[in-house]
């Protein structure tokens, strides 16, 4: 139910408003997710880099609930449906976690959210090195704009452990073609690397540990 579900509330842009608002084509979805502020577009932006997430809804539905007599009511920024079970996450920037009112919503919407086996997060400021690492590469997140034989031919390399501007030499094809597809695989983690430090000509690319289910 929850994959078809549209925004429980949308906003409009105007000229002169002051919150960061706008939508962005997430390739888990192969559509577009709404934000209002900047904060949450970096989540989005590392929910869409997750591959355990399998749908993003934004503005997913409306809690109420009755606390100390009075009724509470609360829309979450996102619900992330993963192989597990759903995360409900709230967005909200550090400074302003002090304050009651925002304590109070977050512990009685975790309560509720974790009496029925999902989980709940709540999304502060996120490292800089990596937002900074993940925002470059959802620029190559779209398969069609990736040459299909140099992605091909990368997948049968033997390049683990190997530095990035090393792998741009031993694909038969054009530089700048060769780069943009193994930034693609590092979107779709088909590779991967230290995201921590700074992504450059010095990283050293891996292929990803094969998990088994116990």
């Amino acid at each position: 139910m929850l994959r078809q579900a549209l925004p429980y509330r949308t906003f409009r842009w105007y000229r002169g408003q002051r919150h960061y608002s706008g939508s962005y084509w997430s390739s888990t979805n192969c559509a577009h997710v709404i934000y209002e502020s900047r904060l949450e577009l970096a989540r989005l932006l590392v929910a869409d880099f997750d591959t355990s997430v399998t749908k993003i809804v934004a503005q997913p539905f409306l809690l109420r609930i009755v606390v100390d007599g009075k009724m509470r009511r609360h829309i979450p920024d996102y619900c992330l449906l993963t192989r597990d079970a759903p995360i409900v996450v709230d967005v909200k920037p550090s400074e302003r976690m002090a304050k009651p009112i925002i304590r109070a919503t977050f512990a009685w919407t975790r309560e509720l959210m974790e009496s029925i086996g999902w989980r709940f997060e709540v999304a502060n400021e996120m490292p800089e090195a990596l937002l900074a690492n993940v925002r470059f590469l959802s620029g190559y997140r779209r398969t069609e704009g990736i040459s299909q034989p140099c992605l091909e031919d990368l997948r049968a390399l033997d390049i683990d452990g190997i530095e990035f501007r090393d792998v741009k030499r031993m694909a038969p094809h054009p530089e700048p073609l060769v780069r943009a597809a193994i930034l693609h695989l590092l979107w779709k983690q088909e590779l991967v690397a230290d995201l921590t430090d700074v992504l450059d000509s010095k990283t050293v690319l891996r292929r990803p540990l094969e998990k088994h289910d116990d």
